[in-house]
């Protein structure tokens, strides 16, 4: 049923809850999980007066994103097939446009649960991907409401 899945990180506390569920997942299918960060090429800082300009935003995310699928691969069990990629762009995108060229079978990805004034501010990139996703998502509950 499921050969290829997709495990978006973007390092947040709690990665490793989501990692144990798509291990757990790709031991049951022997599937291969396709363990994927994005570099935010968004830089909300960057202009004459913010202090962040965009090469040193780029470095500082692809710098992240690479921790991420670092700790993300480290916390899947030992016998399950891996392979990772750093890549960059907006993070729902890329990760909706990485599931079709990869031809994953399902995706899954934690959720913070955020509501409210957070949630309109800081928006939801698990929301964007199970609304726009061709394959089925599997969202894990990470942090705090």
């Amino acid at each position: 049923m499921y050969q290829d899945i997709l495990l978006p990180t973007d390092g947040s506390d709690g990665a490793e809850r989501v990692a144990e569920h798509a291990g757990s997942l790709a031991r049951q299918y022997d599937a291969t999980v396709h363990v994927l960060s994005i570099a935010d090429t968004r830089n909300r800082f960057e202009g004459p007066t913010m202090g962040l300009g965009a090469d040193a935003w780029e470095d500082a995310e692809r710098e992240r994103s690479q921790a991420a699928v670092e700790d993300t691969v480290a916390a899947l069990p030992e016998d399950v097939s891996v392979d990772h990629t750093v890549d960059s762009g907006v993070p729902h995108a890329a990760i909706l446009d990485y599931a079709e060229t990869a031809g994953v079978d399902v995706i899954v990805m934690g959720t913070h649960g955020r509501t409210g004034i957070d949630h309109y501010l800081i928006g939801s990139v698990a929301e964007r991907v199970v609304r726009q996703s061709p394959v089925p998502v599997l969202t894990v509950r990470i942090g705090d409401a």
